[in-house]
């Protein structure tokens, strides 16, 4: 039996069609995606199709979708970190900390960065990624919408090249 302070056992794998309705309902009822306006019908345009060229997975607990990340390879010599979402239900569960350890191994394996952005008023999120070892590097301000910022983040291996 697992301690109860331990994350619920998750299996990450690559999204399914199947999959489309169980992440748009996780995106929708989630912040900062409410409070920067996307509707179920902005992320319905979204993932239909399915995203092309890029790395989509879902974390399942009990055959329940719980989580999604996107993955864009070759951004600024590593990979960006399109999009991670845990469902409501599901944060303070480690959840986010399984699914982005597994980002973060992908990343690793075949480049020496990793990028994301967080919304400059999602105080969770950006206290989750500095947790994560994530370093802000600026803001892009009236990026999403106006009056606010979104905040590149990047965790590192080292330099991209060896001199």
């Amino acid at each position: 039996m697992q301690p109860s302070d331990s994350p619920p056992q998750a299996i990450i794998r690559e999204m399914r069609q199947e999959d489309r309705d169980a992440v748009i309902r996780i995106l929708t009822d989630s912040d900062p995606w409410k409070r920067l306006g996307f509707t179920a019908d902005d992320w319905g345009r979204i993932f239909s199709p399915m995203p092309q060229g890029r790395d989509t997975f879902v974390m399942e607990v009990d055959r329940t979708v719980l989580g999604i990340a996107i993955v864009r390879q070759k951004f600024l010599f590593g990979d960006y970190l399109e999009l991670l979402g845990i469902a409501p239900s599901a944060i303070g569960q480690g959840l986010g900390s399984q699914l982005l350890s597994h980002i973060e191994s992908l990343t690793f394996s075949r480049a020496k960065n990793l990028f994301a952005c967080v919304s400059d008023f999602n105080d969770g999120a950006r206290a989750f990624y500095r947790k994560q070892g994530y370093k802000e590097i600026g803001p892009m301000p009236n990026f999403l919408i106006p009056g606010y910022a979104e905040i590149l983040l990047r965790k590192t291996a080292g330099a991209a090249r060896s001199t």
